[in-house]
């Protein structure tokens, strides 16, 4: 409310007061009493009729803050008849709270005869009614002097907030931002992009579009907490707004994903750029409380007007891009192409009947042997998940778990090949079959659960399965990239449990020494492209060389994936390789023809553990 209204009225009102005196003066004792009535009559009905032309309400107190007068603004805020409130406490009158702590706001009119000064009431300050029902108002209360300057009450003036200018511009800005991050939303997006391609074609410039999708960020959220999953969406905008200029928008798009529109760009190669600057700002590690967590990003990206000449388009354009990289694996950008866009109708249909394979239980796991070299004979095996898609036929596992990981089955999967697995060692144990230890891949998702060491004993417990017979298989690009406290916490403790730990596909990704000592390892599973070329080529063989010495030295069993060839496994066992896996001794078998494999050792049939596969479907995979 502008004071000067008020004060006007008052400046007014004290100069009819001046003429009620002169009339007072001059005329005979009964005339000048009746023209004093009515001149002061007049003042009064001027006054409240100035008071009730404003739009701020206004309510007077008295020294002890009760009411003294209300106008019908006031009224209708508070919802208090004016005779009803004359009299009343102001507390009583205007119940105040703060609209952050909803606890009870101070007394602005007691503050403001106490400090003797004008005061502001509380911010998001709520009136509660008359009639109970609630309403924001703001402004402020100011103590009333009499002509000596003394303080004889308080006026307190105020409106409802939502009408306000300041209000106005919250809710404006509310409107076209996000409320978790501040980051431009999708009605700002659209808005700053129009504009952007407006300018573009004027000026023959290039507008970007950078789709960001947080890689297993789902699995994170759900297994660490909405909380944590908050403060690491926040992390990453401000990360992204360090990456980008001053007239670029960055836009959290929804959940995980965000948009950065590159508003003027002369070449695809600046956008790229941009790419790559984010992609290592997102993958520094994130501290969060007492979490250390890896997160990875991957990116699409779609220009003007080479892909699209209007927002929609490019911002889909963009997303499918974002899809490609995402299939390419963690940390990656695609720039579009045209011939992305049936991928991504192929992409969304695996991922539909994917969850419908895992609701009907229509996935089923194959076993492949492991050796060991020294004696040729069958030591372990590996548990691989396999799906045959009703319209695509039998997919191999490189075709679904990219997608069952971007959408978030992966932890459920993964549970499922747990359960499933302990679950078939329990049916060969029950027919009188000695079993061998059964490898399961893991994700470095699942380990940051930390009921996972819980929930995996409860299965033990339920299969009567003991724990050694059981090996978690961890890839080593995924441990190193998604590392955290909890993955590490939750490996001790199933080590603990009797449970063996394998880093697979060993020396194809980042793994130091002193990150290695972190984790209990029993196994170190070489990756199969070593194995490949080791005969061929001096470097890959003195590599492989290295490799199996470092796990010599550290005490650990050393196994060679991807083994096909007798020239192969007689190199392995010269460099003192303890097992092997590959074409060589059997491909994946069915659970049946695991069982036959098991009861032809257990019957002394064979000496070399091969056995040919009956099933109808040879899986080479």
């Amino acid at each position: 409310m502008s004071w000067g209204v008020i004060m006007q009225s008052g400046s007014s009102q004290k100069g009819g007061i001046q003429a009620l005196e002169n009339i007072v003066e001059e005329q005979h004792p009964d005339t000048r009493l009746r023209d004093a009535e009515t001149a002061l009559q007049a003042t009064t009905e001027w006054a409240q009729a100035t008071l009730n032309s404003i739009g701020d309400a206004v309510v007077t107190t008295d020294l002890e803050c009760r009411v003294t007068y209300m106008n019908r603004v006031a009224e209708k805020l508070t919802g208090w008849p004016h005779l009803e409130a004359l009299g009343k406490p102001l507390v009583e009158v205007l119940k105040l709270f703060d609209g952050q702590t909803l606890k009870a706001a101070p007394n602005p009119a007691q503050r403001a005869m106490e400090e003797n000064r004008t005061v502001g009431l509380a911010m998001d300050c709520v009136l509660v009614r008359y009639d109970g029902s609630q309403l924001e108002i703001e402004d402020s209360a100011a103590p009333i002097h009499d002509r000596n300057g003394y303080v004889t009450g308080a006026v307190i003036v105020f409106h409802d907030a939502d009408h306000s200018p300041t209000q106005c511009a919250k809710l404006a800005y509310q409107a076209q931002h996000d409320d978790l991050t501040g980051l431009a939303n999708r009605v700002l997006l659209s808005e700053r992009l129009s504009r952007a391609i407006g300018l573009a074609k004027r000026n023959q410039h290039q507008v970007a579009l950078i789709y960001l999708d947080l890689d297993a960020f789902k699995p994170i959220n759900d297994l660490l907490g909405h909380a944590i999953g908050d403060c690491i969406l926040k992390e990453v905008a401000s990360r992204l707004s360090d990456c980008t200029r001053a007239t670029d928008t960055v836009c959290r798009q929804g959940g995980d994903e965000f948009v950065v529109l590159l508003s003027e760009i002369e070449k695809p190669q600046d956008a790229a750029r941009i790419a790559e600057k984010i992609l290592a700002a997102l993958a520094q590690p994130y501290k969060i409380d007492i979490h250390w967590l890896n997160i990875t990003t991957s990116i699409g990206i779609s220009l003007y007007p080479d892909d699209g000449i209007d927002g929609p388009t490019l911002l889909n354009n963009a997303d499918t891009a974002m899809y490609h990289a995402k299939n390419s694996g963690a940390n990656h950008y695609r720039m579009f192409r045209a011939d992305m866009a049936a991928v991504i109708v192929r992409y969304s249909h695996i991922e539909s009947q994917l969850q419908l394979a895992l609701a009907s239980n229509a996935l089923f796991i194959d076993f492949q042997p492991k050796i060991d070299i020294a004696t040729g004979y069958l030591c372990s095996a590996e548990a691989l998940v396999r799906w045959r898609n009703p319209s695509l036929g039998l997919m191999p596992p490189s075709a679904f778990l990219p997608v069952a990981t971007a959408c978030g089955l992966i932890v459920p999967i993964g549970q499922w090949v747990l359960s499933e697995t302990c679950r078939q060692l329990k049916a060969w144990r029950e027919e009188g079959i000695d079993i061998v230890p059964i490898a399961v891949n893991i994700s470095a998702v699942e380990l940051r659960d930390n009921t996972l060491p819980a929930r995996i004993a409860a299965i033990l417990a339920e299969t009567r399965i003991e724990a050694h017979y059981l090996e978690l298989e961890v890839a080593e690009s995924s441990l190193m990239h998604h590392f955290s406290e909890e993955s590490k916490l939750t490996l001790k403790a199933l080590r603990q449990m009797g449970i063996r730990i394998a880093i697979d596909d060993f020396g194809a990704g980042s793994a130091s020494l002193k990150q290695l000592r972190c984790f209990p390892i029993d196994t170190l599973n070489i990756d199969a492209c070593f194995v490949h070329d080791m005969l061929d080529n001096p470097r890959s063989a003195s590599f492989m060389k290295a490799l199996i010495n470092l796990g010599q030295n550290l005490a650990l069993r050393v196994i060679a994936k991807g083994v096909e060839t007798q020239l192969q496994l007689d190199q392995l066992k010269a460099e003192g390789c303890n097992g092997a896996q590959g074409f060589l001794f059997n491909q994946p078998l069915s659970s049946s023809d695991f069982r036959a494999l098991l009861l032809s050792d257990q019957l002394g049939q064979v000496s070399r553990y091969r056995l040919p596969t009956t099933s109808p479907e040879a899986n080479r995979w």
